[in-house]
């Protein structure tokens, strides 16, 4: 853990607010790449995840964005309201679950609203290294764009293409188009809301993209149900204890109850805090931040939201 100062505060947009964190003693903070996050441990015990936007070769300071989400679980409503200019605040080293593929030949990258945050990161890292790439940036309007005039007036300007779905000569993003032809050199990274996400991997994989070169990271997980749900057992390899995670817990919860220290933080299946080794047993996967071919593979489990498909799994703790 570590402990900085909200160095600033300051409004990008109406509804997303800037930070920006460093040591009070002025310290370097540890290095990170493009496409990190920290955790920010918040006020009331939360715990959330937000994604670098500064330059990584920057060791001053870290800057992270903020949407006020009116869906929100209390994350953005305590940023926004209860943080300010001076206060003291506790983050994680920073964890790249999102990074740059650096032997591609060409990057796209495809932001949606405040998905910008990592994807502005990694522009920044391209420029730098002269790396082919190309920005498309999807938002409603120029006036709730986030980070448009440091995007203008940055060295990859004239490589950003800017959408806005609300604005009638916006140029609205056309993702058939942009993703027809794709080529074997260039990688394809999109971060945004769950919906405007998952139709870009749609609409790339129908026009013939293949998984290993599409790359996204979630900042939240959608509504799951949990009707269907059924009781299971885990069992700790360290010891062979076995315990019951019931229908309408997690087995997170239930390890947390028996005091059995583990690594969480977003509980929701996003960040992979709590991604566990598993031995044996099927798990159901529903966790958001490992591959289709991470889950074919059954090598992890996420604490936090999957379940089990066998009576009992097998966890390496």
């Amino acid at each position: 853990m570590i402990d900085v100062q909200i160095l600033s505060k300051t409004n990008e947009t109406a509804d997303i607010c800037l930070l920006e964190l460093g040591r009070s003693d002025k310290r370097p903070l540890p290095a990170f790449s493009a496409g990190a996050h920290i955790d920010l441990h918040l006020p009331g015990g939360l715990v959330r995840q937000y994604s670098l936007c500064n330059h990584p070769g920057e060791s001053d300071r870290y800057e992270i964005a903020v949407l006020r989400d009116p869906e929100s679980r209390g994350g953005s409503i305590a940023v926004h309201n209860q943080l300010q200019t001076g206060d003291s605040i506790r983050i994680s080293e920073p964890r790249n679950l999102f990074p740059l593929e650096h032997e591609a030949g060409r990057h796209l990258l495809i932001a949606g609203g405040i998905g910008i945050t990592p994807i502005l990161c990694m522009a920044e890292r391209l420029a730098h290294m002269d790396s082919p790439f190309e920005l498309h940036y999807s938002s409603r309007t120029a006036e709730e764009t986030a980070f448009r005039e440091r995007i203008l007036q940055s060295r990859f300007a004239d490589r950003v293409h800017f959408h806005f779905s609300r604005e009638d000569d916006g140029g609205r993003l056309d993702a058939d188009t942009l993703l027809s032809n794709p080529d074997s050199e260039t990688h394809l990274y999109v971060c945004g809301p769950n919906p405007f996400m998952e139709h870009i991997l749609q609409r790339a994989r129908a026009n013939g993209w293949p998984d290993a070169r599409l790359h996204r990271e979630y900042f939240a997980a959608d509504p799951i149900s949990h009707e269907a749900d059924t009781a299971f057992e885990i069992q700790l390899a360290s010891s062979g204890e076995v315990l019951t995670v019931p229908a309408d817990r997690t087995a997170l919860q239930v390890l947390l109850e028996c005091d059995i220290d583990v690594p969480f933080a977003c509980e929701e299946g996003v960040c992979g805090s709590c991604s566990t080794r598993l031995l044996e047993g099927e798990p159901e996967h529903r966790d958001l931040y490992m591959t289709v071919e991470e889950h074919a593979s059954n090598d992890e489990f996420a604490l936090c939201c999957s379940r089990a498909k066998s009576n009992r799994l097998v966890l390496d703790i």
